[in-house]
């Protein structure tokens, strides 16, 4: 039986660790690169490494980005009256797609006790800070409809729940293009709480 060299077997279990990779996307990724032109395989490795120097976490709202604090903070033009609480920074990039003009606060996970990660290890305490100015009018509780996602926005609604502040949830419900028919129990009740006049 053929063994396959230490270099491709190292870049195949490095591949293997990255989220929603598994063992033959890594040995096609693998291969490409091992046929690819050696100056596709320097990109990426500079890519990689630049993306690492180059990027900063806020320390205002914990996204990523060029500067700190990053441009989302930094722009006048906000409205600095509503703070959307997200999970992590994929979900600021899809919510700037949708136009929200507001601000952010990025979680960088949820609580998830089967994974030993309670509260202590996200950027929740973080958020404190920026509501005692008395500017903030409106938290957006924008985690996802899991479980780890609504325990944490039930933990966090509790945290701020003394302050006076409103806190809202995002609606959930139906997609747009979905078929009643194949929509689960939980989705429909949702969507029928979330209904409004229209």
């Amino acid at each position: 039986m053929a063994t396959i060299p230490k270099p491709i077997q190292n870049l195949i279990e490095a591949f293997e660790r990255l989220p929603g990779i598994g063992p033959k996307t890594a040995e096609r990724l693998t291969y490409y690169l091992l046929h690819a032109p050696k100056e596709e395989s320097k990109a990426l490795a500079e890519a990689a490494l630049e993306m690492k120097d180059k990027t900063k976490i806020c320390s205002i709202c914990f996204n990523i980005g060029e500067e700190d604090p990053c441009n989302i903070c930094s722009d006048d033009s906000r409205d600095k009256t509503i703070i959307m609480v997200v999970e992590n920074p994929l979900d600021v990039i899809a919510l700037e797609k949708a136009n929200f003009k507001g601000l952010y606060h990025v979680l960088h996970g949820v609580i998830s006790p089967m994974d030993n990660i309670g509260p202590d290890e996200l950027h929740i305490r973080e958020l404190l800070p920026r509501l005692k100015e008395g500017s903030v009018k409106e938290i957006i509780l924008a985690t996802n409809p899991t479980m780890e996602g609504e325990a944490t926005a039930m933990y966090i609604q509790r945290l701020l729940s003394s302050l006076g502040i409103k806190i809202t949830r995002i609606a959930r419900g139906l997609p747009v293009g979905a078929d009643l028919e194949y929509a689960d129990e939980t989705t429909l009740s949702r969507a029928l709480e979330g209904r409004k006049e229209y």
